[in-house]
């Protein structure tokens, strides 16, 4: 008896922590969709990576339901969602944040989980073993933050926290939403990427390890949990 190897998208996966993450399940034997908007370097990374490149941007409806419809044709299910596209553009003090900065890094950050998922919903109930995996952050935690002392937006950008919070509370949402469907949250942790410029404290396959980790549960496995590569983040 043959088994076909799990389809995984991961979307933003032409860089950082996305791209590591594609990489990463090819080896276990996925067959990897590295989502990305940019023709050039998501062909490019994907070519590198020896995984196939899907056009897809997140902000973009027609955008995620014609990568949907793709998948659908090419594969009929998806096994593993990784929404891993995200964010910084808004670095401020949250007494000097706009509103207008505010609606474009959530139309990212917490938004575009909404659409990829509702997209591929179809898809991941097709499967028989789905997972969903939410890369969220530490810095979106309410406990961490009083306990961590989080409050200078030199270190923990307001926009881009309050993003990881609604991102944590709609991984909830989903998990009850969706039976059968494991969906959870991962906290890479510091790591080095674009994201803050190269200057993170881990390796990108250190920060992998929970996303890795997350998308590869047994079907027993727990959902609607928020977790880093050593445990529970609490909320």
């Amino acid at each position: 008896m043959t088994t076909t190897p799990p389809v995984a998208l991961v979307t933003g996966g032409n860089k950082g922590i996305g791209r590591e993450t594609c990489r990463r399940l090819a080896a276990l034997g996925h067959t990897v969709l590295l989502g990305a908007r940019d023709a050039e370097r998501g062909r490019a990374a994907a070519a590198e990576l020896g995984v196939t490149w899907l056009p897809l941007d997140v902000t973009d409806q027609r955008s995620v339901d014609a990568a949907a419809a793709q998948v659908r044709r090419e594969h009929n299910r998806l096994d593993v969602l990784v929404n891993n596209a995200g964010v910084n553009s808004a670095v401020a003090p949250v007494e000097e944040l706009t509103a207008d900065d505010l609606a474009a890094l959530l139309d990212v950050n917490l938004l575009g989980v909404l659409r990829v998922t509702n997209g591929f919903v179809p898809l991941l109930r097709a499967s028989d073993h789905p997972r969903v995996v939410n890369v969220s952050s530490t810095v979106g935690s309410f406990a961490r933050t009083l306990e961590m002392d989080l409050f200078d937006w030199r270190i923990t950008p307001p926009a881009y926290a309050v993003s990881k919070s609604a991102l944590t509370m709609l991984t909830l949402k989903f998990a009850s939403a969706l039976p059968g469907v494991l969906v959870n949250a991962a906290d890479p942790g510091y790591t080095r990427t674009d994201l803050n410029g190269g200057d993170g404290a881990q390796t990108v396959t250190e920060g992998t390890d929970a996303i890795v980790h997350l998308a590869t549960l047994p079907d027993d496995g727990p959902t609607g949990t928020f977790v880093d590569r050593r445990g529970v983040v609490p909320w």
